[in-house]
Parts: C-alpha cells; structure tokens; sequence
C-alpha cells in the first residue's frame, strides 16, 4: 500500500518524527502528495507499461487479431540520502531548552534532506550522478512530450491543454512548473477574463487549480534551459500519482532520524538524517512534459 508523508507521519509516535515530517510536506508541493511504497531489499524489479492492447470489431469468419500490452523490465534501486547533523555540547549545556536546539538543527538538515530529493525527483540523471536516480525529466521520452516549438515560445492554455490531454488514464493529479511559468498561466487567464480557480489543500494552504487540476511550484525547475535557438525555456509537467501510476519507493519505516551520540574528535553530539529512497514510473502515459515555456 503507498501511503504519503503526511499520512505515514500520522501513524509515527515519535513526536521528533512528525515534526520533521510536517516540516519537509509544508516545503515541498510534491512531497505533499506524491506517494510512498515500503519495500523490503534494496530495491523493485517492475514491468513498466509501455503501450496499451487494443481491440476491435470483427465480422462472422474473420481472422482474429492478437493484441497484448507491451512492457520493459524495470529495477529501480533505493539510493540514500541524508546528512548529519551537530550540535556543540556547550550549546546543549548551556542553553535554557536543550530540545528547542536539537529539534531546529535536525529540522534544518531534514529541509537540506527534502530540497535534494526534490531536486532529484525532476532532475536526476545516474548518468552523472550514479549515487542518486533517475528524475521525470528523464523518465518522460517518446510521445509523452510536447513542445512549444523548435525555438520554445510563451505558453498558451491550449499548449497546457494538450500537456494535460498526454497523461491518460484519469488524467494529471498535480501540474508542477516554475514561478516564472505560473506568473504567466495567471496573466494568461486574466487576458482570457477568467480567473485560475484557488482552495485550501489539507495542511490549509492556498492551492490554485487549472481545469480541475492543482498547481504547484518548484524552485527546481530551470527558466534557462536551451531549446533550439534559446536558452530561457522552462518546462511544465504533469503527473498521476499512484502504484500503477508515479510513486515513490522508500525503506520500511521511511525517513529516519538516528541519534549517533558524542564524537571522539570534538566536543559535539552527532545526529543523522537518512532516507533509502528512490522513485518508479509503473505506466510512461501517468506523465508528460511541455518544453520550451519562454516568458
């Protein structure tokens, strides 16, 4: 069963944990709603979907065709990520609340956590860095692109349409592009004499909606990427979320926090942020990406 942050921190007793944990969701839109697998071992070996069967009508005595779904053998392995964190054993002396400071460093180094997950979520490449694993930029190939042209050009609605139209199936749970990007789809929709639609999600923030669709940022995102001629283009892209769809793949218990104690070097105490954590695309149509947004 994959399960979110917000909702495995719900079943966590370690009040540190969730602490982290409601840190981490409240900074990361995609952390928010992007599901979690347990698995046991170091990573999933999955057949990806690449293409659906098909069918048709046939006459009395006609020759039957076969058609199956096609599909690639997929591992994905949990790669880790953390850091550690320490805390001067004056500090912890000396200071009036010992668990105000140690819960602010590990909440700091949690944040460090989060921003390179997200920031590998979109942009991973084990190609040059065979430590982390593959991003959605990456993942996202074939037909499951669209293009603002050879050149990029500003965005349209109609573009975004056709971006949204790419994940079949239900369609996208979340529309994720740079601030630069959102600015423009909300001048788009004024110019147009319409409005994005706005609510509050679960944790009460304000989430604005496109065609029933919600829209989040990521600081992650680049407005300076080359496309043809020019070098300012950004991309949007759109995703499913779940097991048959774009989930994430974590170790039982999930982001962990582990005291190591004194260090014999310095007079500190060490404690250690890590998460055994990847992501599986089960179905490449749960994804697609516009390139070429220019402001």
């Amino acid at each position: 069963m994959a399960l979110t942050l917000a909702e495995a921190a719900k079943l966590s007793n370690d009040l540190v944990m969730q602490g982290v944990i409601e840190t981490i969701i409240q900074d990361s839109p995609i952390l928010r709603v992007l599901p979690f697998i347990e698995i046991t071992g170091n990573g999933l070996t999955y057949n990806r979907e690449n293409a659906a069967a098909a069918a048709a009508f046939f006459s009395v005595g006609d020759t039957w065709t076969e058609s199956t779904p096609t599909f690639t053998q997929i591992t994905a392995t949990l790669t880790i990520v953390g850091g550690d964190a320490d805390i001067d054993n004056f500090l912890l002396n000396t200071r009036s609340n010992v668990q105000d400071l140690q819960s602010a460093v590990i909440r700091l180094k949690a944040k460090a956590v989060q921003q390179k997950f997200e920031d590998t979520f979109l942009n991973g490449d084990t190609a040059v860095d065979s430590k982390s694993f593959d991003g959605i930029d990456k993942l996202t190939t074939g037909g499951q692109i669209a293009t603002m042209g050879a050149n990029g050009a500003t965005l349209t609605l109609a573009k975004l349409d056709e971006l949204i139209d790419l994940v079949k199936l239900g369609g996208p749970d979340l529309l994720l592009m740079s601030k630069r990007t959102r600015r423009t789809l909300n001048n788009l929709a004024r110019t147009s004499g319409t409005f994005l639609q706005t609510d509050r999600d679960q944790f009460g923030q304000m989430v604005q909606f496109y065609d029933g669709v919600p829209i989040a940022v990521s600081d992650y995102i680049s407005d300076a990427k080359t496309v043809g001629t020019s070098t300012d283009c950004s991309t949007v892209y759109a995703m499913q979320f779940g097991e048959g769809a774009l989930a994430g793949l974590s170790a039982p218990g999930g982001l962990q926090i582990e005291d190591i104690g004194s260090l014999e070097t310095k007079d500190a105490t060490r404690t250690r942020v890590k998460w055994y954590v990847s992501t599986a695309l089960f179905n490449v149509l749960k994804v697609g990406k516009l390139t070429g947004v220019r402001p």
